[in-house]
């Protein structure tokens, strides 16, 4: 049964983010002190004193055309309203009640969803003529909280609880468990690039809806921003995947402002917490080497990586295009060779359903687990073949290889002297693993245990 939902809503810069990273437990939204900071509507798993719910934060609202960045914002605002079960307004306790909050008051009540008002930055009691004024608003007695300072919320349990409260049953409890250990659930999917590359027009054209904000504008999206979609393969079935849209990410060089900063350390979060990325390129621009980077970043991570030729129906020269690509990324990824290359269409939708069913593939491989015994006779293989080499005339011994973990696959090689192995072996090993065992191009790891001498201690 999904969670019930509470839309947090309000003018610009009266602590929705802070109360929504309070409610979900983490600093998840970007959080700034000027106005404006969310621009697209995040979600998020909330629980208050053992009240569970799903809350989306949504951008300031504001009075403009649609057409504009700030209208076009205040649809996505629209929109989450009306998907909720009750919406929190929030207003400036100091700074009382606006024109605006008036008028985000004649808009609420002309919707369905139920209104609950809190007077936010109301520390102590100097925010009690703010929320006084609110009454006027005609949403019942509004309460008085802090998201900041953590206080009120008593209060707001006891408003939200009428409207959220339902008989859920038990949820199974796997947060014992290794992450290799979880079975399989939602593809998280992230989608990273340069500014402008087209990855909130890819998301939108992915869900069928307008649900990300997208515009001639560099840097429109600044949060991560992740959704639950579900996916229709070829063969009729559904799929769960979590898509996650994040901000541009330029050379580091060109970020010098704080809350560009801040969407980059997001961006990167999310690229920590994702199975697979799809690197997004813009075909009309090619390769470029902060892409390099970008893909470098994610390999390091151990995410399992693909990249998409965006804008592939107005690409010129196309084959020229995506050969040069695919020998850039051959020349310029050391660490991982035939990465996944695909080209798609967020204008026209064309190539998704071939992107997403690589997805589900490639996180497949990025799970594998070997056999011990087939994980050693390949072992024994591989060694004969090229035995390791012998610096000073010693001899390095290989023992055996066990799987420790997977997501990604990472292996142990136990013998003598390994601190002596050439990084060039290294690779040998594991591009040999990925070509005899069909691993497939995701990043592996390998680390190397020596198995200690009990005389070497002892003097002769």
């Amino acid at each position: 049964m999904p969670l019930p939902t509470v839309a947090i809503v309000g003018r610009p810069n009266v602590g929705k983010s802070t109360l929504f990273n309070r409610l979900v437990g983490k600093r998840v939204a970007l959080v700034d002190d000027r106005p404006g900071v969310t621009r697209d509507r995040r979600e998020g798993e909330g629980e208050l004193l053992g009240l569970k719910f799903k809350v989306i934060d949504t951008a300031g609202f504001e009075d403009e055309d649609k057409v504009t960045l700030p209208g076009r914002m205040r649809v996505q605002t629209e929109a989450a309203v009306r998907s909720a079960d009750v919406a929190l307004f929030l207003i400036d306790a100091r700074e009382g009640l606006t024109p605006l909050d008036e008028e985000i008051g004649r808009w609420l009540r002309a919707e369905r969803t139920p209104v609950i008002v809190a007077a936010n930055k109301a520390e102590g009691r100097s925010g009690e003529t703010g929320r006084l004024e609110a009454f006027a608003l005609g949403f019942g007695e509004p309460f008085a909280l802090s998201a900041e300072h953590g206080e009120g919320l008593v209060d707001l349990f006891e408003a939200l609880r009428p409207h959220i409260e339902r008989e859920d049953g038990e949820q199974e409890d796997e947060s014992g468990l290794d992450d290799d250990e979880r079975p399989l659930g939602p593809l998280k999917l992230a989608i990273v690039g340069r500014p402008n590359a087209g990855k909130s027009t890819l998301v939108n054209r992915m869900l069928g809806e307008e649900r990300m904000i997208t515009g001639p504008e560099a840097g429109i999206t600044r949060d991560s921003i992740s959704i639950d979609w579900q996916w229709q393969a070829r063969d009729g079935t559904l799929r769960d995947v979590t898509l996650v849209d994040t901000a541009g990410l330029r050379k580091r060089a060109k970020v010098d402002d704080k809350l560009e900063k801040l969407s980059v350390a997001d961006t990167r979060r999310a690229i920590d917490m994702a199975e697979v990325v799809v690197l997004l390129l813009d075909a009309t621009r090619g390769l470029e080497v902060q892409d390099l980077k970008i893909a470098s970043q994610v390999l390091d991570e151990g995410r399992a990586l693909m990249i998409a030729l965006n804008k592939w129906d107005v690409a010129e020269n196309a084959s020229s295009l995506f050969n040069g690509v695919k020998a850039a990324l051959e020349e310029g990824l050391s660490q991982l060779k035939g990465v996944t290359v695909l080209t798609v269409s967020a204008a026209t939708g064309k190539g998704i359903d071939q992107l997403i069913g690589a997805a589900f593939e490639l996180r497949e491989a990025w799970s594998l687990r070997v056999g011990t015994g087939e994980l050693n006779r390949w072992f024994a293989r591989a060694i004969e073949a090229n035995p390791p080499p012998a610096p000073g005339g010693k001899r390095i011994k290989l023992r055996y290889i066990t799987q420790v973990k997977s997501r990604p696959p990472t292996f142990v090689i136990f013998g003598n002297r390994l601190d002596e192995l050439p990084a060039s072996y290294e690779r040998y090993l594991l591009n040999s693993m990925r070509r005899d065992l069909g691993i497939g191009p995701v990043p592996l790891r390998l680390n190397l245990r020596s198995s200690k001498n009990p005389f070497a201690d002892k003097s002769a």
